[in-house]
């Protein structure tokens, strides 16, 4: 029996050049924006062109590409340490793309799709989903699929988000802080229409919170925000920068509670536009937290993942 573990996300660019490619293919996905395909091919190029410059000063700050390829490299070689199946990246928007994954899968019974996302969303895990099972049945492949929609509320995932929070905790005390869950915002018409993502961003806060607890840290208090919004429509609140102006400590750590692969929204979004809005605010600290990346936690969680899936299949 071969087995193969594929790990979803939605990508970034791996040098300059693939900057545009990644903004044209997102801003072209129908699970991002629902326009009628010529409408949306044409908001794309719009969006991209507007953005592309911009993009690429962020990127060029963070050495001339995304960090997600790299840090996801490294959680598979440790996943490849401890499970009985071959462990593959798929990205959405930038390479490797689902139908470079599916070329190497031709020889596999069982792929098991493991989104590296958290929480479900149709923008997301519906999105990456619905490409690699596109690859799949293009190349003929006869293995079986077994996908997972979510995990939040997973105990090794908790564990490596409570983990990251004390690393950026260090041995100060977490009263005199404030904590922040930084979610990825979505526009709210996408959650009307019945998408999972906020309620289980929610119910994520609450086991994380618990979590907390449970270890014995209380921080002043803890906050859900949400950031990376764009446009004129109306994105799920409260903002980020809104929430950082309402605080009375002045001290503050964030954790990027939506990603579990540190990205250009977390290392440039987080860590420095924002570090310069709470510097503006008069912060005495500001500290983002590592996303579980291949934190030993983490890696424990998509192991357990894995065999449980495999144990249903």
């Amino acid at each position: 029996m071969k087995r193969a573990i594929v790990l979803l996300n939605m990508g970034g660019p791996n040098n300059l050049d693939e900057v545009e490619v990644f903004l044209n293919n997102m801003f072209n996905d129908k699970r991002i924006i629902g326009a009628p395909k010529p409408i949306r091919m044409i908001i794309a190029k719009l969006i991209t062109w507007q953005r592309k410059k911009e993009a690429k000063s962020n990127y060029e700050a963070l050495g001339g590409k995304s960090p997600l390829v790299g840090y996801t490299q490294k959680l598979i070689d440790k996943l490849g340490q401890n499970v009985d199946a071959t462990v593959h990246m798929v990205m959405r928007y930038t390479p490797p793309f689902a139908s470079e994954a599916v070329e190497k899968l031709k020889d596999v019974d069982e792929i098991y799709a493991i989104p590296l996302y958290p929480h479900y969303s149709t923008t997301t895990t519906l999105s990456s989903m619905e490409d690699f099972y596109k690859s799949v049945k293009k190349m003929g492949l006869k293995a079986k699929v077994i996908t997972l929609e979510q995990y939040y509320k997973h105990p090794d995932y908790l564990n490596a988000s409570i983990e990251r929070i004390k690393e950026a905790l260090g041995e100060d005390n977490p009263q005199d802080f404030e904590l922040i869950f930084s979610a990825h915002g979505l526009p709210q018409k996408i959650i009307d229409k019945g998408d999972k993502y906020q309620r289980h961003i929610k119910y994520n806060l609450f086991h994380a919170r618990r979590a907390l607890l449970k270890e014995g840290i209380n921080f002043h208090n803890t906050h859900l925000a949400y950031q990376s919004r764009l446009g004129p429509l109306e994105w799920i609140k409260p903002y980020l920068d809104d929430k950082l102006k309402s605080l009375k400590k002045k001290k503050v750590i964030i954790y990027p509670i939506a990603f579990t692969i540190d990205n250009s929204e977390t290392e440039f979004e987080l860590d420095v536009e924002y570090r310069e809005i709470a510097q503006e605010l008069g912060f005495e600290e500001y500290r983002v937290a590592k996303a579980p990346n291949d934190h030993p936690a983490f890696v424990e969680c998509i192991t357990n993942l894995y065999e449980s899936m495999k144990k249903s299949a």
